[in-house]
């Protein structure tokens, strides 16, 4: 199945587990200022995690105007404009891992525990099925507990574990974690594949 496929059900309705609603689209070139403020709103411990810096509106204006669905695909949970949480699928469109994609999800911290970040996870291995991904890892630092659990919560395995591998944005060295998550497409699972 093809991406333009996989992504025309979006955007829909999400149920949270209090029974509200919110919305999951994909990430647009308008969300730049709300998209910042989603980041700003992270505690500034959970930020030294990121990648990049998300503090700095240039990069966030960056990745809203250059939005390459094939390579980065976010997925975002929206309320009333709000975003509550947000989900990116990175593939390599070749070489030796382009079987494989990358999940990254975040939830603001008032909005955890209601089931927005198994949702966007449960989306996501979703997308990377249909787009004929074989396999969907996610990246830990040793701190990131409740993260790593609710990967494996939706059926992902720790693959590997390497301690002070990485560092922060301070300069402070933490466990790396991989995990991973062999997808199965529709045919494997009622054995027709």
């Amino acid at each position: 199945m093809s991406l333009e496929i996989a992504l025309q059900e979006f955007p829909k309705e999400h149920k949270l587990k209090d029974g509200s609603l919110c919305r999951f689209r994909l990430l647009r070139k308008d969300d730049a200022m709300s998209f910042h403020e989603f980041f700003l709103d992270m505690p500034a411990e959970e930020r030294l995690f990121i990648k990049h810096r998300v503090t700095e509106i240039e990069v966030i204006e960056d990745w809203c105007n250059n939005i390459d669905l094939g390579r980065n695909l976010p997925l975002l949970a929206v309320v009333d404009g709000k975003i509550l949480g947000a989900a990116t699928l990175h593939q390599q469109l070749g070489g030796w891992k382009r079987h494989i994609g990358r999940l990254s999800v975040l939830v603001h911290p008032a909005h955890r525990n209601r089931g927005v970040a198994r949702g966007l996870i449960a989306e996501m291995i979703e997308i990377a099925r249909h787009i004929g991904l074989e396999k969907a890892e996610a990246e830990f630092i040793g701190e990131q507990g409740a993260a790593f659990k609710m990967f494996g919560l939706m059926g992902f395995m720790q693959l590997l574990r390497l301690d002070n591998y990485v560092k922060d944005m301070q300069a402070n060295s933490h466990d790396y974690i991989l995990m991973g998550l062999e997808l199965k497409t529709d045919e494997e699972y009622t054995g027709m594949g």
